[in-house]
C-alpha cells in the first residue's frame, strides 16, 4: 500500500530567518495523521537566511540527521561536535542523555536542507557526534545506504534499527530497492519529479510504503530521493 504526503499538505513555520516545512507533527503543529511513521519522527525541509541560524537549544533522546541540498550549515554542540556540512555529505548527532546544540548559515546564500530525527532504540546513551562524505558514485541512479546501526565508512551510525538510503538519479531513470518481510518504507522527494506506482511526486512529497516486497522508483526529470528502511 502506498500512503502519499504532498508537500502542500504539510506543516509550516515562518520567521524572518527560516521557511520551514513540517512532514509530521512538530512544534506547534500538529496533525493527528502524521505524528511520525515508525522510528521516523521529523522531517523538516528547512531554508535558512544567509548569516542566520538556530540559537543554542537543547536535546536528549533523539538521533538528528542533517542533509543539506544547497548552501552549507555550520554545527556546533556542547559535546564537542562541530563542522560545517555541504551537499555530499551527511551529519548525525545522537542527543543521548542531553545536549545543547546550534546551527548557523555563515554564508550570504540561502542553506536549503532536510532536518530529520529517529527515535533511538536505548535512551539515556552518550551523546555523539559524526560527519561523513557520501560516496556520490555509489548514489548517482542506484540507492546506496547512507545512515544505518552497523555504518559503513561512507554511513552514519543510526541507535536504530533504521536505514536512510538516497540517490540522485537522471531523468528516466528505474531503481528499485528491495523490502524484507516485515518492514516498510518512507520515500522522501528532495528535488525533481518521480513515479512511485502508479502515483507522481514531485519535490516535497513523500510517501508511505506498507506491505510491498520492493520499491520501484522511476525518474521523470533529474531527482534527489530519500529512503528510509524502518522496522
Amino acid at each position: 500500500m502506498i500512503t502519499l504526503r504532498r508537500s502542500e499538505e504539510r506543516g509550516a513555520t515562518k520567521t524572518p530567518w527560516l521557511d520551514s516545512k513540517h512532514t509530521f507533527s512538530f512544534a506547534d503543529y500538529h496533525d493527528p495523521a502524521f505524528v511520525g511513521f515508525g522510528a521516523l519522527r521529523v522531517i523538516n525541509e528547512d531554508w535558512i537566511t544567509g548569516e542566520a541560524g538556530f540559537p543554542p537549544h537543547p536535546h536528549r533522546d533523539m538521533e538528528i540527521v542533517t542533509y543539506i541540498l544547497e548552501g552549507a550549515l555550520q554545527h556546533r554542540d556542547s559535546g564537542g561536535g562541530g563542522g560545517t556540512i555541504r551537499p555530499g555529505e551527511i551529519q548525525r548527532m545522537s542527543a543521548g542523555s542531553g545536549v545543547v546544540h546550534a546551527e548557523f548559515n555563515a554564508a550570504r546564500e540561502r542553506c536549503h536542507l532536510l532536518q530529520i530525527w529517529i527515535l533511538p532504540s536505548r535512551q539515556g546513551i552518550a551523546p555523539s557526534y559524526e560527519q561523513k562524505t557520501l560516496d556520490i558514485a555509489a548514489i548517482t541512479n542506484k540507492f546506496a545506504r547512507i545512515a544505518g546501526p552497523d555504518p559503513q565508512p561512507t554511513e552514519v551510525r543510526l541507535v536504530q534499527d533504521a536505514e536512510i538510503w538516497a540517490t540522485r538519479l537522471d531523468a528516466d531513470i528505474e531503481v528499485i530497492h528491495p523490502l524484507a518481510p516485515g518492514r516498510r518504507v518512507w520515500v522522501q522527494v528532495a528535488k525533481g519529479e518521480i513515479t512511485l506506482g502508479e502515483e507522481t511526486l514531485k519535490a516535497g512529497d513523500a510517501a508511505a510504503v506498507t506491505d510491498q516486497d520492493q520499491v520501484v522508483i522511476c525518474s521523470k526529470a533529474p531527482s534527489e530521493v530519500l529512503l528510509f528502511d524502518l522496522a
